[in-house]
């Protein structure tokens, strides 16, 4: 199967990559930082002559659209820009994917909900309280509007073992000021479904080759405040949970408000998936694995 994923130098569209080479023909779509992983192609998807001479190369059997503006405080200062890249942008892979026939996952996320009751199914009404939560719920309307066969796979707070499109993903910027000892502020009052990259590669590609339509909840399976997430980081490293203080939001000087409790249930993904959600312990005993290969627990 020939593949197109967007955002290929990102923390998710890169292990998507990865894992699929071995069976599929990859191409990786980037726009600022050159992917790793599979057939390169300069991939901006705000442009539309760009986007439309991408496809007519490829002719892609399935795409897996990840390339989006996730800088949530950036997506709130400018919107315009958010519009752009999540909205028009999603357009124009959608209206390329029609003329190819193409199978169409679009990646979402956890802040189209409000984040006031927590553990949403795919069947919740969405009412994002954020302009990137805003964008990307218009994005998945763009995607199930269309005459396409896709699927909307919505994660939460993704981490994993390397650096992506030039950054530290939470967790490993977390890591990295405790093997530093530099203390950090975590939150305690943002419940999340902390998703491991590798899990959530793994499960998108099962849902690409099967072809699953609708909507799905890819997340970890464990909920918890960000502060206990870290906490559990740091015991599995081994590493000094002193240097971790607990706060409220309120003390966070972010520009965009954030979902209070945005945790996604998985248990369609666990019924109907081979490849199931991963709990929080084995989520990261395996992050230690792929860090440390040395590392047996």
């Amino acid at each position: 199967m020939k593949i197109l994923i967007t955002g290929a130098s990102g923390l998710l569209g890169n292990k998507i990559a990865q894992i699929a080479l071995p069976k599929h023909i990859v191409y990786s779509g980037y726009n600022q930082h050159p992917a790793i992983h599979g057939t390169l192609i300069e991939l901006d998807i705000t442009n539309q002559a760009q986007v439309e001479s991408a496809f007519k190369k490829i002719k892609p059997d399935a795409v897996i659209h990840s390339a989006a503006l996730t800088n949530v405080d950036l997506c709130e200062q400018n919107p315009e820009l958010a519009e752009q890249v999540n909205v028009e942008g999603t357009l124009n892979i959608v209206e390329n994917s029609m003329k190819t026939g193409s199978f169409l996952l679009y990646v979402s996320t956890d802040y189209v909900f409000d984040g006031e009751k927590g553990d949403y199914q795919e069947t919740d009404t969405p009412s994002p309280i954020n302009v990137y939560g805003k964008t990307k719920l218009q994005g998945e309307k763009t995607v199930s509007e269309s005459s396409l066969d896709h699927c909307i796979a919505r994660t939460c707070v993704i981490y994993g073992a390397q650096p992506a499109a030039g950054k530290d993903n939470f967790a490993l910027w977390v890591l990295n000021n405790l093997k530093n000892n530099k203390p950090m502020n975590i939150v305690t009052d943002q419940i999340i479904s902390p998703t491991y990259n590798h899990n959530l590669a793994e499960m998108i590609l099962e849902a690409l080759e099967r072809r699953l339509t609708g909507i799905y909840n890819l997340a970890g399976a464990t909920y918890l405040d960000r502060y206990t997430f870290i906490k559990l980081l740091a015991e599995e490293f081994s590493l000094d949970e002193s240097l971790i203080t607990p706060c409220d939001s309120s003390a966070m000087t972010w520009a965009a408000k954030r979902p209070r409790n945005s945790t996604l249930n998985t248990e369609k993904a666990s019924r109907i998936l081979k490849n199931k959600p991963l709990n929080i312990t084995n989520a990261l005993r395996q992050l230690h694995r792929e860090l440390d290969p040395r590392n047996k627990a």
